[in-house]
C-alpha cells in the first residue's frame, strides 16, 4: 500500500480544525463577534465505497498571514463606537474638561450678555428716536423679562437646569428694572404699586426655588428682595415700612435654611440686612426712634442669633463641612455677636448714661450662656462643639468687657483677675481648653492692668488701697500655680502645657513680691522729699538705696531657703539670679552712691549672704553631687 505524504483524511480533517480554531481567535482578538451555529455542523465525510482523494496540502505560513479587511460590524464595538455624541450621552469626564466648560458656560455667559447689551442698544436707539413712549418701554421691559422667565422653563425641561437659572436671572433683572422705571423714571405707577409688584417678583423666584430646589434660584431671590427697598426708595424715611420688610424677609431664609442645606443663602441675607440698617442709621436715625429701632434691632439680632443652630448643613460625602457652611458656623456667630453689640450700645449712648454699655455687655454675656443650654437641630446634632465653643467665648467677651465700661482703676484689675482665676478653676474641673485660653488672657490683662493702672501712692506703707491689689494679684497667680501643679493632664500637649503654666506662676509671684514691696519702700522714703532741703535728700536717697538692697538680699535668702526646703531647684536658681543681681547692685552702685556707714552695713550683708550660700552648698545637704555624678555615668 502506498504511503500519502499529506496523511490520513482524519489527519487532515483534524489539522483543519485546528486551523480553523487559530483562525477565531485571531478574529476575536480583533474585536469581531463570530456567530455561533445552534445545530451541530453536519459531518465533513461520510463514508462510501469509493476512496476520496486527499486534500491538497495547507501551508502553515498561511496563518501568519494579514487577515482581508472585514466589514463594518453593526453591533457597537470599542471600533465602531462613534466619536461624536449629544451632550446628553457624554461621560462625566468630557462633561468636566476645559472644552465643554468653554462651550457650555462660558460662552453661555458671554451669549447672554451680548444680547442684553443688544437690547439695550435697540431700546436707547428707540427712545433717542421716539419710536417707543414711556408706557411702551415699561411693557417692552416686562414682557421682556417674562418672555425670559417662560423661556428658561423649557431649557430646563430639556435638562439645561444652568442655562435655565440664566434666563431667569435676567428675566427678573428685567422686571426689577422695568417696575422701577415706571415707577421712578417716568412716574407711572405710585411707590406701593412698585413695592408690591417687586416683592410678588422676589415670592415667585422664592416660589420656584423652593418646587425646584434650586439654591441658586433662592439667592437671586434674595439679591432682588435686598435691592427691592432700594430701587423704591423716594429719599424719605419709612423706618417701620422698611424693617417691617426686611423682617419678614430674614423669617423667610430663616425657614428655608431650616428646611434646605442652603447656608449661603442666610448669609447673603445677613450682609444685606446689615448693609440696610447701616445705611439707614447712618442717614435718618435720631433719638426719638430708639424705642422702635431696639425692637427691630432686637428682632433682627435674635434671627442670626439662632440661625446657625437651626441651619440644615450639608456635610457631603465624607462628613466634611463645605465651606459656607464652616462660614455660618464660625464667622456668622462672631458676626452677629459684634454688630449686635455696637448697634444697641450706639441706641443707648444717645439716650442713657455711661454705666449702660456695662449692663449692656452683662445683657448679651447672659444671653450666650443661655443658648449654651439649647439643643442642636439636624446635622449639628452631631458636632456641636464649635459653635458652643463661640457662644461661650462670647459670653465671657462681654463679661470681660463689662469690666472696664462699669469699673475703674483697681476695679478693673480686679474683676480681670477674679475672672481668669475663676475660668482656670472651671477649666480644669471640666477639661475645656478654651477656658483655659480666656482664662489666660483675662490673667495677662488683669497683669497689665496692674503695672500700668497703680492707684496713687498712700502716706500709710503697707495697709493701703495699691499694696492691696497687689496681695490680690499674687494670691491669684498662687492660686494658679497651685492649679497647674494639681492638674491631671489627659494628653501629652497637656501634660508639657501645665508645667509650663506653675513656672510662668511662680515667676509672676515672686516678681509681684518684689515690685510690691519695693514701691512700698519707694513711698516710704520719697514722701518726705517735699518738705527737705537738697542735702537731706541726698541722704534719704542714700536711705532708699540701701534699703533695696538688703530687701533684695533678704528676698533671695528666703527663696534659697524654701528652694533647699522644698528640693526645688526653680527656686534656688530664682535666689541665685536675684542675689546676681544683688551683687551687681551693690558693686556698681552701692559703693559710689552710698555713704561710708551704710557701704560697710551693705557689704559686709552681702558677704555674710554669699559666705552662707556658699556653705550650704559645700555642705550638700540636698547630694546634688552624687546626682550629678549619676547622669554623668547614664
Amino acid at each position: 500500500m502506498e504511503t500519502n505524504p499529506s496523511g490520513t483524511l482524519e489527519e487532515q480533517i483534524g489539522e483543519l480544525r485546528a486551523r480553523v480554531r487559530q483562525l477565531e481567535e485571531a478574529l476575536t482578538s480583533r474585536g469581531i463577534p463570530l456567530q455561533r451555529a445552534t445545530a451541530p455542523p453536519p459531518p465533513l465525510y461520510r463514508p462510501a465505497a469509493a476512496a476520496i482523494p486527499p486534500l491538497p496540502p495547507y501551508p502553515s505560513q498561511s496563518i501568519a498571514r494579514p487577515l482581508p479587511p472585514q466589514p463594518q460590524a453593526t453591533a457597537q464595538t470599542p471600533f465602531t463606537r462613534p466619536i461624536f455624541t449629544s451632550p446628553h450621552t457624554s461621560s462625566p469626564e468630557d462633561a468636566r474638561s476645559l472644552e465643554s466648560q468653554i462651550g457650555s458656560q462660558w460662552f453661555n455667559r458671554i451669549g447672554i450678555v451680548a444680547i442684553l447689551i443688544a437690547a439695550a442698544w435697540f431700546l436707547k436707539m428707540a427712545i433717542d428716536n421716539q419710536w417707543i413712549g414711556p408706557l411702551g418701554r415699561v411693557m417692552i421691559g416686562l414682557l421682556t423679562g417674562a418672555g425670559f422667565i417662560g423661556w428658561s422653563e423649557r431649557f430646563r425641561s430639556r435638562g439645561y437646569a444652568v442655562f435655565s437659572y440664566s434666563l431667569k436671572a435676567v428675566g427678573s433683572g428685567t422686571l426689577y428694572l422695568s417696575l422701577w422705571a415706571a415707577f421712578s423714571l417716568y412716574h407711572l405707577i405710585p411707590g406701593p404699586a412698585a413695592f408690591v409688584l417687586m416683592i410678588a417678583v422676589t415670592a415667585f423666584n422664592g416660589y420656584m426655588a423652593w418646587a425646584q430646589e434650586a439654591e441658586l434660584l433662592a439667592l437671586y431671590a434674595i439679591a432682588g428682595g435686598i435691592s427691592t427697598p432700594l430701587l423704591v426708595s423716594t429719599g424719605e424715611n419709612h423706618e417701620v415700612a422698611l424693617f417691617s420688610y426686611l423682617l419678614l424677609l430674614d423669617i423667610a431664609v430663616l425657614v428655608l435654611v431650616a428646611l434646605r442645606p442652603w447656608s449661603r443663602l442666610l448669609f447673603g441675607a445677613f450682609v444685606g440686612t446689615v448693609l440696610l440698617y447701616a445705611g439707614w442709621s447712618a442717614d435718618y436715625y435720631s433719638e426719638a426712634q430708639a424705642g422702635r429701632t431696639a425692637f427691630f434691632l432686637a428682632c433682627f439680632f435674635l434671627i442670626f442669633a439662632f440661625a446657625p443652630r437651626l441651619v440644615q448643613l450639608d456635610s457631603g460625602e465624607r462628613g466634611q463641612l463645605s465651606a459656607w457652611d464652616s462660614l455660618v458656623l464660625l464667622v456668622l456667630p462672631v458676626a452677629t455677636a459684634a454688630l449686635g453689640f455696637l448697634g444697641f450700645y450706639a441706641i443707648l449712648n444717645w439716650v442713657m448714661n455711661e454705666w449702660a454699655g456695662a449692663w449692656l455687655a452683662v445683657g448679651f454675656a447672659a444671653f450666650y450662656l443661655l443658648l449654651l443650654r439649647l439643643p442642636a437641630y439636624g446635622r449639628l446634632r452631631s458636632s456641636p462643639g464649635a459653635l458652643s465653643d463661640l457662644h461661650l467665648t462670647s459670653a465671657i467677651v462681654f463679661l470681660t468687657l463689662a469690666i472696664p465700661l462699669k469699673a475703674q482703676g483697681r476695679w478693673i484689675t480686679t474683676g480681670w483677675l477674679v475672672e481668669g482665676a475663676a475660668l482656670l478653676w472651671i477649666s480644669v474641673r471640666r477639661n475645656r481648653a478654651l477656658l483655659r485660653v480666656l482664662a489666660f488672657l483675662c490673667l495677662a490683662l488683669g497683669l497689665g492692668a496692674l503695672l500700668t493702672v497703680n492707684p496713687p501712692a498712700s502716706t500709710t506703707p503697707l495697709f493701703n488701697e495699691r499694696f492691696g491689689i497687689y496681695c490680690l494679684a499674687i494670691a491669684t497667680f498662687a492660686f494658679t500655680a497651685w492649679l497647674a501643679i494639681r492638674a491631671r493632664p489627659e494628653d501629652a500637649a497637656e501634660s508639657t502645657s501645665w508645667p509650663v503654666v506653675a513656672a510662668a506662676s511662680v515667676l509672676t509671684v515672686n516678681g509681684l513680691i518684689l515690685i510690691a514691696v519695693g514701691l512700698e519702700i519707694d513711698n516710704y522714703w520719697w514722701r518726705f522729699l517735699h518738705s527737705l532741703d537738697w542735702h537731706s535728700q541726698h541722704e534719704i536717697e542714700i536711705f532708699a538705696q540701701f534699703t533695696y538692697s538688703a530687701w533684695f538680699m533678704l528676698f533671695g535668702a528666703v527663696l534659697l531657703a524654701v528652694g533647699f526646703a522644698r528640693r526645688s531647684a526653680f527656686l534656688r536658681w530664682q535666689a541665685l539670679a536675684l542675689v546676681t543681681v544683688t551683687i551687681a547692685k551693690v558693686f556698681l552702685f552701692d559703693m559710689s552712691t552710698l555713704s561710708q556707714g551704710f557701704r560697710v552695713l551693705s557689704f559686709l550683708g552681702l558677704g555674710a549672704l554669699l559666705m552662707g550660700v556658699s556653705f550650704v552648698y559645700q555642705r550638700d545637704w540636698l547630694n546634688l553631687r552624687a546626682a550629678k555624678a549619676e547622669k554623668h555615668e547614664e
